[in-house]
């Protein structure tokens, strides 16, 4: 990359992360009756959830990025950390989603903040996934609380549960347990079992016979078809495997699957870079982006990008990410800092263009990474 791009690219992350660290400020002075959610895009007024349904963590994650670690973050850190603690009677909620909550709501805070009632509970969040391990299937269950899930149970998986298995490798690495590291290993494998396909496209959901642990059953319950690619399944995958792949170093075929779902993405976006909200819908002017699902594997391929041990594959990653983190603030960043167009849930009619606060949280991360904001051991970006 020439000098001149370079500065230019860095203008670009500092001034739009600056607009979304206002926006960040404005939701903090805002009367919330719960946690942010998803919000119109035109008003900026917040759908919460009061209990942080599986989006809770977002929230307080993007609170502890604008902390950083320095004194003129405090208010934010001060904010993060008592967003956490209401959050915190999830602990032990019977949702493997609640790693969402946690990896995002404490994890930054222990990492970027050195904050010890954040990794306090990132390690007791972790410790309460793994008794929930079918050792059987291998796999941590969904669960009987599971929001958003077609099926329900301890006989059910899905993609965005991979998750799970970062927060594991990371509370193992913090507290030696290697029980905690051998769970998040057989969880992200069996996932790639269950839903990585040949080719590195993923379908979301399985059902299993939580006796003998055989597939019954794959399909995608939020796309347009049961057999479709729907985005954030594959951004998902990208962002589970890729942080494992950071955590676990040494264990190759994390980076791998990483590697492969992460190809399958960058061969199959439109070539503006902003994904269509299912890889299977129709292109058409009515059919509806999604800004979030985009988001997540943008900042699913800088970190790739930064433990790749082929540099020309890494380069290609950070080149990619980079491109689709430009087309994101372009096109779709409000100058409120506002990211539009996330589409949440099309097949209800629930938010289908509206700013969702996980597309917030993994563009901020992505341009706190890019601008050189971004130190932590797990947000690992590099710079070109």
């Amino acid at each position: 990359m020439q000098a001149g791009q370079a500065t230019a690219n860095d203008a670009l992350w500092q001034e739009a992360r600056q607009r979304m660290t206002a926006r960040i400020r404005a939701t903090m002075a805002m009367p919330l009756d719960g946690f942010p959610h998803y919000a119109d895009p035109d008003s900026g007024k917040w759908v919460t959830s009061p209990d942080g349904f599986w989006t809770g963590g977002f929230w307080v994650g993007e609170l502890w990025l604008a902390g950083g670690s320095g004194p003129e973050g405090r208010e934010f850190r001060d904010a993060a950390e008592a967003w956490l603690r209401r959050l915190s009677v999830r602990v032990n909620s019977n949702s493997v989603f609640r790693a969402f909550l946690f990896f995002y709501g404490a994890l930054p805070g222990a990492e970027l903040a050195n904050n010890a009632y954040a990794r306090q509970i990132g390690i007791a969040t972790a410790r309460s996934l793994a008794g929930g391990f079918n050792p059987i299937a291998g796999v941590i269950p969904l669960g009987t609380d599971a929001e958003e899930s077609h099926t329900v149970g301890n006989s059910d998986s899905n993609i965005d549960g991979l998750i799970a298995s970062p927060i594991l490798l990371w509370a193992a690495r913090e507290t030696g347990d290697g029980e905690l590291k051998k769970i998040a290993l057989s969880h992200a494998k069996r996932n790639a079992e269950f839903c990585v396909q040949t080719d590195g496209s993923v379908i979301q959901s399985v059902s299993f016979d939580p006796a003998s642990g055989a597939l019954t059953r794959r399909f995608t319950h939020k796309g347009i078809a049961p057999n479709s690619i729907w985005t954030r399944a594959q951004a998902w995958a990208m962002l589970g495997y890729s942080l494992s792949a950071s955590l676990a170093p040494g264990e190759r075929w994390l980076l791998d699957h990483a590697d492969r779902v992460a190809r399958w993405w960058m061969s199959h976006v439109p070539a503006d870079r902003v994904a269509y909200w299912d890889f299977n819908a129709p292109r058409t002017p009515e059919t509806k982006r999604d800004t979030s699902g985009t988001a997540i594997a943008a900042a699913s391929l800088l970190r790739l990008a930064a433990v790749h041990p082929d540099r020309d594959q890494g380069a290609h990653c950070r080149r990619f990410a980079e491109e689709t983190v430009r087309a994101l603030v372009e096109r779709h960043l409000r100058p409120s800092g506002i990211l539009a167009d996330g589409c949440f849930d099309p097949n209800n009619g629930t938010a289908v263009a509206n700013e969702l606060i996980w597309g917030d949280y993994f563009l901020y991360e992505a341009l706190t990474g890019l601008s050189g904001g971004g130190r932590a051991t797990l947000f690992p970006t590099g710079k070109s």
